[in-house]
C-alpha cells in the first residue's frame, strides 16, 4: 500500500511543526524543512514517537531558502529520494515559511524588502515549479499559508503584507495553471501565535475576534489537513481567524 508524502516549509515549530505532527498521525510521510531549527524539528518527532508509541516516517531537511544553490539542493533531494519514487510522486507541498516583523515604511530597506519577497513568493513560485512533475504524478495539492490581511492596513507590515498578498495570487493563479492535475489553495491564519514583539497587537486583534479568544496551531494544521482530504476544493482560501475577517 502506497504511503501519501508531503513536503513542509518553515516546519521546525509552531504552525509547520504542528501541521507535519497532524499529517504523520494519519500515516504521512513528511519531509520537514528547516533553515536553522533542527533541534526543534528533531524534538518534535521525539515527542510524537512518545505520544503515539511508533516512529515517525520523516526526515529533515534543512536549507537557506534565500540561497539558491541550497533551494535547488532541495528540489534535487526530494526528487531523487526514494520515499517519493516508490509512493507516485509528492501528494501535498504547504509553502509554511515565514518572516514576520515589524518595521516602519521609512526604514523597510531594499535588501529586507527583497527577503519578505523572496521567502513569501519567489521561493514557492520556485518550489512548485521544481516540485511539478512529481506533484503531477501524484496528482498532489499546494498550499500557500498567506494571511487575514488582505484589504486591512497594518502598521509598520507594508513589506510583509505585499509579499503575503503576493503569494495569495500567486497560489490563486496556480489553480489555474496546474488544474486538473493539481489542486492548489490557501490557508489564512488569524491570530493563533503572537511574536514577542506584538503583545499589544495581537491582544487588539483578539478583542474583535467574535469567538473571542485565540486559536491554536492545531486550529491551522487541521484545516490544512482538510484542504488535503477534500479532492474537489481548489482556488480557495481558508481562514483560520474564528471569524476575525468578517467583524466589522
Amino acid at each position: 500500500m502506497s504511503q501519501r508524502v508531503a513536503l513542509i516549509t518553515g516546519s521546525g515549530k509552531r504552525i509547520g511543526a504542528a501541521t507535519a505532527s497532524l499529517l504523520l498521525s494519519e500515516g504521512w510521510f513528511v519531509f520537514l524543512h528547516v533553515r536553522n531549527s533542527i533541534d526543534e524539528a528533531r524534538n518534535m518527532l521525539k515527542e510524537f514517537q512518545e505520544t503515539h508509541g511508533f516512529e515517525p516516517s520523516a526526515e529533515i531537511l534543512q536549507a537557506d531558502l534565500n540561497s539558491d544553490e541550497e533551494l535547488s539542493s532541495l528540489v534535487n533531494t526530494v526528487r531523487a529520494h526514494e520515499v517519493v519514487q516508490s509512493n507516485g510522486g509528492l501528494h501535498a507541498l504547504v509553502h509554511n515559511a515565514s518572516i514576520y516583523n515589524s518595521v516602519d515604511f521609512a526604514k523597510v530597506s531594499g535588501e529586507y524588502l527583497r527577503l519578505n519577497n523572496r521567502i513569501h513568493i519567489e521561493v514557492p513560485f520556485l518550489l512548485t515549479q521544481g516540485l511539478l512533475p512529481l506533484l503531477k504524478s501524484a496528482r498532489g495539492c499546494v498550499i500557500g499559508m498567506v494571511d487575514t490581511s488582505v484589504g486591512r492596513a497594518w502598521n509598520g507590515l507594508s513589506h510583509y503584507t505585499a509579499s503575503k498578498a503576493g503569494l495569495r495570487q500567486l497560489m490563486l493563479n496556480l489553480a489555474g495553471d496546474l488544474a486538473p492535475e493539481v489542486r492548489v489553495n490557501c490557508v489564512g491564519p488569524g491570530a493563533i501565535v503572537a511574536a514577542e514583539w506584538e503583545s499589544e497587537h495581537f491582544e487588539s486583534v483578539i478583542k474583535n475576534v467574535p469567538l473571542g479568544r485565540a486559536g491554536d496551531v492545531t486550529d491551522v494544521a487541521k484545516a490544512v489537513q482538510f484542504l488535503l482530504e477534500s479532492p474537489y476544493l481548489s482556488g480557495q482560501v481558508i481562514n483560520v481567524d474564528g471569524g476575525w475577517s468578517i467583524a466589522p
